[in-house]
This record gives structure tokens, C-alpha cells and sequence, in this order.
């Protein structure tokens, strides 16, 4: 079995970040020889200082550093094409060598575009999309981290008082708080991303993406100061502490009536005391006066907060489409909305060098003559050792739906099986027989926050996304990352819930074909707003349906699908 080993390395830095890190190997190197040139290791020193005093001057730990010195070694390329910027996603403002996977990733997926059977989506953003984001971008640069507003804005968090002043009525922030697997933390980072964009805060995000993906907005950082940076970290310490019980949460401020619509329709607190900041818990288990989040009157009330603290693992993007002040902004931006993830998803996403060196490594070796590239990706809710009945499903759909001849070699097709299992691998390679069937890791079980597990999956996500045909595992957001990002119509296999007793039964069928590429939202709220009663929100609008992998979920379909019949 072929094996895929992602090099540690350092996390990506930020551009600014890079520069500081020369300085310091520039010294190092020179200091080494300190008996000899003693005199280059005072001028390394004194260079050294002037990066870490300007940190210490500007705050919060962003150098204000020359620009020359970040455009040395790593300009920006100068003979872009419309396809390596992803048809206008991306600007061509970034350097390439710091990130590599930025300009490089539609390499990878151009073949696709080329057959003539193709399966995949080949929609190009909308003007309007493109504007927003140019226009984010701005607000990143101008709030985030190191600016005067920020430090404005710190300052009032630490305060503890919430009145809105010029500065946080320009820079407000919003600060997801994302957990579980990485394919939960990307799908988190993708909702609260675009309802940053729709409220216009500046996205801040926990350092563990920093290990895995580049910086997504030019000449800033999207990474939230930890306790390290000079100048002090965030306030609020662990992020993790908060949760439904938090007295800080919306849910909790609507109940006890802290928080409230006046006579104006703006908000109202019971007291002089107006928080800083709003925690919004959006669990899968939130609460009757959580989910009133998806309410426009709620939405008011929450538009001045300075901070926002978001803490979900879902998907929400389906339920932002249902609040009526933001959809049609939504409908602006995304024409065609079955592909919302799939714009969003490239735009953010850019593996840091040493996962994306994974990727192409083993793309190259293994995918990148084959005819045809066809994913299977196994995921096991209900136990650890591996199901037969797993296996019988995979081997039914493929050969139900005709993905792979009796054998492989005779139409020169490549397999790619991503599980924590080899068990599957290894019987797939074993009924196909040959040497096209891959298997690029296999870790027994998830750990999550692995930093090693983490880069592993994230290469997998992306050698999946450049398949030609995908069969996913229905609820699994591991799956849902690698169709968005590739914009593949997956066949999604049927998962045995968590809670079923039935484990030898093949589903009939074994797979069915997706209604588009765009993830489920498994805990929308059902509750409707304006009729202020339980509603079947899959029925609200056309192009929001019930998940064929989660009945209670919904996703965003193509206005033209048709409704799966039960």
C-alpha cells in the first residue's frame, strides 16, 4: 500500500511573519561564525531588534516592517492566468513560494474540465461575489490585527464596556469557535466566514489553521493573537470554555431578558452595561432561544456588538440563506447557489507548503496517468473494526452504477480509498486486483486536534477533490470538503446511524446520486420566524432541500432539481 508522509514544518506564516524569520535565520547563520565576522553579528543583532521593537511599538505582534524586505525572496508572480486565479476568486497579490497550493491547486483540477462526460461544476463566480471580496479584503487589512482599530478594539474587551464608539461602529470582529474533526473545523470556518462578510466583521480564526493553511487575505492575518504576540493575546483566554450555559450567549441574554428589541426596533439592555461581546452558541444541541440567531429580529439586535464569539461545527450557510435580510445579498453573490461551498471553500482554502507537497507527490505518482481517478471515501460512525457490510455496500454501488469495470486496468482507472481502515483497501485492491487501487493513509482511529492526523486528512481532502467520479459516505463532512472543493457531483453512500442496532443490511439502493456539491446542515432550526411556530424548512424556499443523507437536514440544490422522492 502506498503511503503518504506529510513533512512537519513550520505553520505558514503570514507574509510579515516570513520576514521576521529570515532576520532571525540570517543572524543565526552569520552568528555562527561569530569569531571570525563579529562585526556582521552586531549588525544582525541590531537588525534582529529593530523587527522585535517595531512588534513591541505597533502592538499585538504585527511588525511594521519595510516592504522590501517581504518582497525579496517571494514577489508575486507576474503571468497569472484566469484559471490559476480561479476564474477572479483569488488576486495576484500573494507571493508563490510562501504558499505554493494558492496559484497551483487549478492545475489539478483542469483535466477534469477538459473531458466531455464531465461530471463537475464549471460555474465561474459572480461579478457581485468578486466585489465582496475585494471589498473584505479591504476590511481585513484595515481592522485586523496590528491596526489602530484593533487595539482600539482589544481595548474595549478588556473594558468590559460595549457602548459602540467610531471604532468598533467601522471594525467589528467575529471569532469562530471551531472543534471536532477538521472536515467539521473547515465547513465552521466557511459559515462563519460568509456571515462575516454579510454583517462586514473581521474574521479572526484560532491558530490551529495556521499550521494548515496559508493566509487568505492579502498584506494582514487572519489569525487571532494568542498569548504569545507582544502586546498580550485576546482577553477572553480559552475559547472553549464557553458554551450553552454561558451567560454571555445570546440564547441566555433573550431568556433572561438582558437583551431585548425597544420601541425603536434596535436593541435594548436592561441595564447600563452593555456587553462588548455576544457569544453565539450554534451547537447541534442549541436551544429553543439559540436558533431565534436565525431570526432578522435577532440579527438587529446583535448588528452593533463590537465582538461576536460563533461556536458551531456545522455547515450554517442553508440556514443564513433563510434569514430574509440576507438572502438577497445571498442571491446576489451566488446566482447560482448549489455552489456557494465551492467558491467559498477555494477562496479560503490554500494548504500550507509542506501538506500541499503531500498532495502533488502523491498525485504524481499514483493519479496522474490514470484515464479516469475514481474516489471512495469510507467513514464508519457506528464501531472501530471494520463492517462487511460496509464493504458489500461500496462494492455494490460501484458496480451497480458501472464506476469501475470488472477490472480496472482494461479502461486505465486509478482508485483512491481514503478510510482510518486498510481492511477496505485492501479487499477493494483485492477483488479489482492490479496495481491502481491507493490508499494514501490508514490511522486506525480519530484523534482530534492531531496536528499529524490533521495534515494527512487535509492532503486527503484534496487528492479526492481532483477525482473524476466521487463516492462519499453520506453525514460525513470529510466527504462533503472534498466534493465542494473539486465540485464534484458525489454518489453518497447511506451511513448506518450511530444509534441503529442494523449492521449486516445493504441499503437499496447503495448509493444515490447528489442533488449538487454543496454540504448538509445537519441542526438547522426549525423554528419559523415569521410564523412563529415549527415550520418544514426544507420547503421555505426552492433551492433549499431536505439532505439525502440526513432527512432532518437541509442543503442548498439547484432551483431546477427535483425533490427526492422518500
Amino acid at each position: 500500500m502506498a503511503s503518504m508522509d506529510v513533512e512537519r514544518s513550520s505553520p505558514a506564516a503570514p507574509s510579515w511573519q516570513a520576514g521576521l524569520e529570515t532576520v532571525k535565520k540570517w543572524q543565526r547563520i552569520r552568528c555562527s561564525m561569530r569569531r571570525a565576522w563579529p562585526a556582521v553579528c552586531v549588525v544582525a543583532a541590531t537588525l534582529l531588534a529593530v523587527v522585535v521593537l517595531s512588534a513591541a511599538r505597533d502592538g499585538y505582534g504585527l511588525p511594521m516592517v519595510p516592504s522590501s524586505w517581504l518582497s525579496v525572496e517571494d514577489v508575486p508572480p507576474s503571468n497569472l492566468t484566469t484559471d490559476q486565479l480561479l476564474d477572479g476568486l483569488l488576486t495576484a497579490e500573494f507571493g508563490s513560494r510562501s504558499c505554493r497550493s494558492r496559484y497551483e491547486f487549478a492545475s489539478y483540477h483542469d483535466k477534469k474540465k477538459k473531458k466531455k462526460k464531465k461530471k463537475h461544476t464549471s460555474h465561474k463566480p459572480s461579478p457581485y461575489l468578486l466585489a465582496k471580496l475585494r471589498s473584505h479584503e479591504a476590511l481585513q487589512k484595515q481592522c485586523g490585527p496590528g491596526t489602530a482599530p484593533y487595539r482600539a478594539a482589544i481595548r474595549q474587551l478588556k473594558s468590559g464596556n460595549g457602548i459602540v464608539t467610531a471604532d468598533s461602529e467601522n471594525c467589528r470582529y467575529l471569532v469562530p469557535i471551531s472543534y471536532r474533526g477538521l472536515g467539521n473545523r473547515m465547513l465552521s470556518t466557511v459559515s462563519a466566514f460568509l456571515y462575516a462578510v454579510l454583517t462586514e466583521r473581521t474574521l479572526l480564526v484560532q491558530h490551529d489553521m495556521a499550521a494548515l493553511f496559508c493566509e487568505p487575505f492579502p498584506r494582514t492575518t487572519w489569525l487571532l493573537p494568542s498569548s504569545g504576540w507582544l502586546g498580550g493575546g485576546f482577553p477572553l483566554g480559552h475559547l472553549k470554555k464557553y458554551g450553552k450555559d454561558s451567560k454571555e450567549s445570546l440564547g441566555n441574554m433573550l431568556k433572561a431578558n438582558v437583551l431585548s428589541v425597544g420601541d425603536n426596533g434596535n436593541a435594548s439592555w436592561s441595564d447600563s452595561d452593555r456587553p462588548p461581546y455576544v457569544y453565539l452558541h450554534l451547537d447541534g444541541g442549541y436551544g429553543f432561544y439559540d436558533k431565534l440567531f436565525y431570526c432578522d429580529e435577532q440579527q438587529r439586535l446583535i448588528r452593533g456588538a463590537p465582538w461576536l464569539l460563533m461556536r458551531t461545527d456545522s455547515y450554517l450557510v442553508p440556514g443564513l440563506f433563510l434569514i430574509p435580510s440576507f438572502r438577497d445579498e445571498l442571491e446576489r453573490m451566488f446566482p447560482e447557489k448549489d455552489v456557494a461551498f465551492h467558491h467559498l471553500g477555494r477562496y479560503l482554502f490554500h494548504p500550507a507548503n509542506d501538506v500541499w507537497r503531500a498532495v502533488t507527490r502523491y498525485y504524481d505518482a499514483h493519479l496522474a496517468g490514470a484515464g479516469q481517478r475514481v474516489g471512495i471515501q469510507i467513514r464508519v460512525f457506528t464501531q472501530n473494526k471494520p463492517l462487511q457490510k460496509v464493504l458489500d455496500q461500496v462494492l455494490s454501488c460501484v458496480r451497480r452504477e458501472k464506476l469501475l469495470l470488472p477490472s480496472i486496468q482494461t479502461n486505465n482507472a486509478s482508485v483512491l480509498v481514503t478510510s482510518l481502515s486498510s481492511w477496505y483497501y485492501q479487499r477493494i485492491k483485492a477483488e479489482y486486483g492490479g496495481s491502481r487501487v491507493h490508499q494514501p493513509s490508514h490511522e486506525g482511529w480519530q484523534k482530534m486536534r492531531d496536528s499529524s492526523q490533521d495534515r494527512k486528512a487535509l492532503s486527503e481532502m484534496y487528492l479526492l477533490s481532483t477525482c473524476d467520479v466521487l463516492v462519499t459516505t453520506g453525514f460525513s463532512t470529510f466527504g462533503y470538503v472534498a466534493q465542494g472543493l473539486g465540485g464534484i457531483l458525489p454518489w453518497i453512500m447511506p451511513a448506518t446511524p450511530i444509534w441503529s442496532t442494523e449492521t449486516g443490511v445493504v441499503p437499496d439502493p447503495p448509493c444515490m446520486r447528489a442533488m449538487s456539491v454543496e454540504p448538509c446542515f445537519h441542526s438547522p432550526s426549525n423554528y419559523g420566524c415569521a410564523a412563529r411556530k415549527d415550520v418544514d424548512v426544507g420547503t421555505l424556499v426552492p433551492y433549499i432541500r431536505h439532505c439525502e443523507d440526513a432527512s432532518w437536514g437541509i442543503k442548498i440544490a439547484n432551483e431546477s432539481m427535483q425533490p427526492l422522492v422518500a
